[in-house]
């Protein structure tokens, strides 16, 4: 099966999936999904693995437990439903445990390609053209 078969909600189950491992060591961080012609390329996670609080460098300690990933892998899933007519682009979701629960925001950016317009709607009737025509 190829992933342009897969659904992008499938898709990012199986990203979830795979960063299973990962996220259990974490609480904080940000993992990312880039996505062209809706399928997901390029993913992960961005984290600090050391912190600096109160002048001491320590390592991150803990990390997401089941029901906390389970969490975060259903929100990110209930973003998609924001993400609109774009194909293109990237979703970050920057993640952390305050008192024991996951907080999650999301960030969409859809990127656009001025080319693929450019075949879409052929040059008529541009400003340039109009003062062209009146000289």
């Amino acid at each position: 099966m190829k992933m342009e078969q897969l659904s992008l909600a499938r898709q990012l189950d199986l990203v979830f999936k795979e960063l299973d491992q990962e996220l259990s060591g974490l609480d904080s961080g940000e993992v990312f999904v880039q996505i062209r012609n809706n399928v997901i390329g390029k993913f992960g996670v961005r984290h600090n693995p050391i912190t600096g609080r109160d002048g001491q460098m320590e390592m991150e300690e803990g990390g997401l437990n089941s029901a906390q990933r389970a969490s975060f892998r259903a929100m990110a899933l209930e973003t998609l439903k924001f993400k609109r007519n774009w194909t293109h682009g990237e979703i970050s979701y920057d993640f952390t445990v305050r008192q024991g629960m996951i907080m999650v925001d999301a960030t969409m950016e859809s990127n656009y390609n001025m080319a693929n317009l450019m075949i879409r709607y052929p040059r008529t009737n541009t400003y340039l053209d109009s003062n062209r025509e009146s000289s």
